[in-house]
């Protein structure tokens, strides 16, 4: 928080939640471990920290332009993809897909900000109301995802994709393992992951 106020030149607000991302699957494959995942090509977005994510899943990950998804998975270019429930009813990627893996690997956010300057002019009295303001917007956006996210659950089953949670376990420590041994990690402050798992 301290670095992104830094280097914006903001004040952090808080978090603003999107989704948590699934594993979507064209093939008829019951995922229940990462082992699972073994020869499935995963799309994930490019760049080195989200290829390793989809290995991380036991995944082939494969780079590919987010508006090319729907294509790849109808034509077996890729067998999967990873986004939040609303992103698959909004890029309908729900038409070539069997099934949806919640995973929930990866929660999206974002953060919400406002400019130090304009922050610092604003007195204690008016800061706090601000901050308050952001707060209840920020509960009452949670609250609609999470609900939508819901809704999307049942919507994708009455069209016919088969819906389940795997062993969430599983995958928490296979990706934890990959992690721990990368390079990725060197950098962690210590004790960074067991504060995690604590939550």
């Amino acid at each position: 928080k301290k670095m992104a106020e830094d280097q914006l030149g903001v004040r952090v607000l808080g978090p603003t939640y999107f989704g948590a991302r699934q594993i979507g699957l064209k093939p008829d494959k019951k995922i229940t471990t990462p082992a699972d995942m073994a020869g499935i090509k995963l799309r994930m977005p490019g760049g080195d920290a989200w290829q390793f994510l989809g290995s991380a899943l036991g995944a082939n990950p494969v780079a590919m332009a987010y508006a090319e998804v729907y294509t790849g998975l109808q034509t077996g270019a890729i067998d999967g993809q990873d986004n939040p429930l609303p992103n698959v009813e909004n890029m309908k990627f729900y038409e070539v897909m069997s099934q949806i893996v919640l995973t929930s690997h990866l929660v999206g956010f974002d953060l919400l900000t406002v400019s130090k300057k304009v922050w610092e002019e604003m007195g204690a009295d008016k800061q706090a109301k601000f901050q308050a303001a952001a707060d209840a917007a920020i509960e009452f956006s949670t609250q609609k995802h999470l609900a939508r996210e819901k809704e999307l659950v049942e919507l994708f089953k009455g069209k016919g994709l088969k819906l389940y949670e795997p062993d969430i376990a599983a995958f928490r420590n296979y990706a934890q393992e990959k992690y721990l041994s990368s390079d990725l990690a060197k950098d962690w402050p210590a004790g960074m992951v067991d504060k995690i798992n604590a939550l």
